[in-house]
């Protein structure tokens, strides 16, 4: 199977989209000048190009392609050429209305934006089938093609009639039969025992609070189409070249894809990145995206799209400060990226994204943005020898279930402040901060190589996934698992007891009698000074735990808050950051797991990859890291023994 080290070869890929098709063709020559200048040796092209490509019904218009291509060849930049069925033309939709997605509401997307496609439609595959087909077989042998980026960005729902037949053949291939779907979906409750299949419809507009188990299909069954379009298109290129590696391009930490299913579709994994400038736990936000997406790699990954500075989205779209671009970019190097590159090269003067920073922005090539953009092009170019296919190795684990996520955001719930997302990332934040290094695994993956496993908040856990948990400790790993875990079966169905009968023995916990969740801004006491947030609940300790740490005051007083029995500890709450931090930090001391270095400042990132060091300064004011020995920074080429001063956004990668 070709692999991303097919195409880097000892490079890091550094470039970005390029939509040329946007411009008069007298700037190409200038723009691929200013690619060499900058360090640029791999663009994306055709991602948005269908109506470009196929003007009319059959048309085909690849004069302008052939162009880019053998400019880019001619001067030595690789192209990463995509599909263009994200954007279909506006001809398709008012031809062929039945390839327009319809909402829960019974509303038509129509063209005019872009992913204003339906992934259930026959003829949206049909005609995403044919100009696959013209463009690989047109191209499969230019010398400039090094990989295939198929769509972009899939997350298209769709409710509509056709949406509907093919969500029953859906439903018939895991059921079987009628008696077994409304088995699992429980529609005893309210009236709701379907008789015919013809009766089983999306989850549409309803008076009420929707059947959870319904949209919870409904979910993995949008996946599934999407997955369908996917491999479809995949399969097309494959054939034509299959010497070369397919992607397509994740949204970051985005409910829509169970992203674990769909990279093992893909030979390269690679995902969109866009941490907020103003976020001060950006970079932590980051460091998370990057852990999930090289885990799902197991190993090097691409991060296909990220902004050289501000974005259009947001209420208020800051740009990057200056160096900011350049750490993250090397954060993540730092974590295992291969590939750093951007959307776009040139930013738009016209249409949606024109407030949408590029590489060469609207200020030229003398702007701050773009002088960054060359210093960093330098900077991959010193380090990529020695860092690209390098391994990053982590001692900890946190699971991450995107079934567990659908499960668990239903309307009718105990809190709607218990978002998973959210969840995850305050105790991916712990450990980030305090210096843990952490790969993001599916729970029902083979666990044992990790010193500690983390559970932030697995709501839906399937029976494999709770024996995986057990036998892990048994087998002498440390789990540290978070509240609301193991609530549901895979059909969205209560464990008896309100907790996985597993889990309960395993913990310590004779009985959870309620859960009793804060409102917003409320907090709870425990011993230890731990303060708790979001959710607190009502547990019955069976007299087996070794160590527990009761609620203070309040309804539940003298409760257990955070149990632990052996190497299993549960936590009934959301601690506050800080005490989060330093109760995983001790657990995971106690597992053996260390950081990286000890005595970091807070501030200061550090990452091993292969045998390198990165420190990554996420502050502006100058600190100085202690770091035993000599090694060489490969960014500057001078040799430091025993410390390393970083300023303002400053990052070292230190080789022994």
């Amino acid at each position: 199977m070709p692999r991303l080290d097919d195409v880097t070869r000892g490079r890091v890929l550094y470039g970005g989209d390029w939509n040329p098709e946007q411009w008069p063709e007298e700037t190409w020559e200038e723009d691929v000048r200013l690619m060499r200048e900058a360090g640029v040796n791999s663009v994306t092209l055709g991602v948005f190009s269908w109506s470009r490509i196929e003007p009319r019904p059959g048309e085909r218009d690849f004069g302008w392609l052939d162009r880019l291509m053998d400019l880019a060849h001619d001067h030595g930049i690789g192209v990463v050429l995509a599909t263009p069925t994200a954007s279909p033309p506006p001809w398709m939709g008012r031809l062929h209305p039945d390839t327009l997605p319809v909402d829960a509401d019974g509303h038509t997307e129509l063209w005019g934006g872009r992913q204003h496609f339906s992934h259930s439609s026959a003829t949206y595959r049909r005609l995403a089938a044919a100009i696959t087909e013209d463009l690989a077989a047109r191209y499969a042998g230019h010398p400039a093609l090094t990989l295939w980026h198929i769509n972009n960005e899939y997350c298209t729902y769709d409710h509509g009639d056709e949406a509907a037949a093919r969500f029953r053949t859906w439903l018939r291939h895991r059921y079987g039969t009628l008696d077994a779907l409304n088995t699992a979906w429980g529609t005893a409750f309210w009236s709701q025992t379907y008789g015919d299949w013809a009766e089983v419809l999306p989850p549409r507009r309803t008076h009420y609070l929707k059947n959870p188990a319904q949209v919870l299909d409904f979910r993995r069954f949008t996946s599934d189409m999407l997955l369908e379009c996917f491999t479809a298109e995949r399969d097309i290129v494959r054939r034509h070249t299959p010497h070369l590696p397919v992607t397509t391009n994740f949204m970051p930490l985005w409910s829509g894809q169970d992203a674990w299913r769909w990279a093992e579709e893909e030979d390269v994994v690679s995902v969109d990145l866009y941490p907020d400038p103003d976020d001060p736990f950006g970079a932590q936000h980051g460091a998370l995206v990057q852990d999930m997406t090289r885990s799902q790699a197991r190993g090097p990954w691409m991060l296909m799209e990220q902004a050289a500075g501000a974005v259009n989205w947001r209420p208020v779209n800051r740009p990057k400060p200056r160096g900011l671009n350049r750490l993250w970019s090397l954060q993540a190097v730092a974590r295992g990226a291969d590939a750093v590159c951007c959307f776009q090269w040139r930013q738009s003067r016209q249409g949606a994204e024109k407030f949408h920073s590029g590489m060469l922005g609207h200020a030229g090539p003398d702007g701050r943005a773009h002088q960054e953009v060359r210093r960093l092009g330098a900077d991959l170019a010193r380090i990529a020898p020695h860092v690209v296919g390098g391994a990053v190795t982590a001692e900890v684990a946190v699971l991450h279930d995107w079934h567990a996520w659908w499960a668990s955001d239903q309307e009718g719930r105990p809190s709607r402040e218990t978002g998973h997302a959210e969840i995850l990332g305050a105790w991916h934040r712990a450990l980030w901060r305090g210096h843990l290094t952490t790969d993001v695994a599916h729970p029902e993956h083979d666990l044992t190589g990790y010193r500690m496993v983390v559970v932030p908040q697995l709501h839906l856990l399937t029976d494999r996934a709770a024996d995986n948990l057990v036998a892990y400790v048994r087998g002498g790993g440390t789990l540290v698992c978070g509240f609301g875990t193991g609530v549901v079966d895979e059909d969205d169905r209560v464990r008896p007891g309100g907790m996985d009968e597993r889990l309960r023995a395993l913990f310590g916990i004779r009985t959870l009698h309620e859960w009793w969740p804060l409102e917003p801004g409320a907090t709870v006491e425990a011993e230890g000074g731990l303060r708790g947030t979001l959710w607190s609940e009502e547990l019955e300790p069976d007299g087996t735990a070794d160590e527990t740490l009761a609620y203070r005051g309040g309804e539940l007083a003298g409760l257990p808050a955070v149990l632990r029995k052996g190497r299993a500890w549960y936590v009934s709450t959301l601690p506050e950051p800080d005490a989060l931090r330093d109760l995983l930090v001790r657990v995971a001391a106690g597992a053996g797991a260390r950081p990286v270095l000890d005595g970091l400042p807070d501030a200061v990132e550090a990452v091993r990859r292969g045998g390198l060091l990165f420190l990554l300064h996420h502050g502006r004011d100058e600190v100085t890291v202690d770091v035993p020995g000599t090694h060489r920074d490969l960014l500057t080429g001078v040799t430091v023994t025993d410390r390393v001063t970083l300023g303002r956004y400053g990052v070292a990668v230190l080789a022994p």
